[in-house]
């Protein structure tokens, strides 16, 4: 027993070094044309993503004042905890698409 774990504490303390080794080789030779497509890659995929979201917001704001309309006909309790939850999600829809972008340096408007 005292066998196996002098093994897997050698194994283990041996992992760290091995990522260490490849830490220092950086191949430059695609040279800044990948960098610039890869920019313009990963802005593109932000750009749907950001428009996905938006479209799930509107989805769900639908649904939301839909849900709200009908507890309000209804008489039911917990209206304001509905409505806040709108908001709420509005709020956080609006600010995700803001601070998003922000991330990758990027100005959308």
């Amino acid at each position: 027993m005292k066998r196996t774990y002098w093994a897997l504490s050698t194994i283990l303390l041996g992992i760290p070094i091995l990522a260490n080794a490849k830490c220092g080789g950086v191949n430059y030779s695609w040279g800044a044309d990948v960098l610039a497509s890869m920019h313009d890659y990963v802005v593109t995929m932000m750009l749907y993503v950001l428009y996905l979201l938006y479209a799930i917001a509107a989805i769900v704001a639908i649904i939301s004042a839909l849900q709200i309309y009908v507890k309000i006909n209804i008489g039911e309790d917990g209206v304001t905890k509905a409505i806040m939850m709108l908001v709420g999600a509005c709020l956080f829809i609006w600010g995700a698409s803001i601070v998003f972008p922000a991330f990758f340096g990027y100005s959308i408007w």
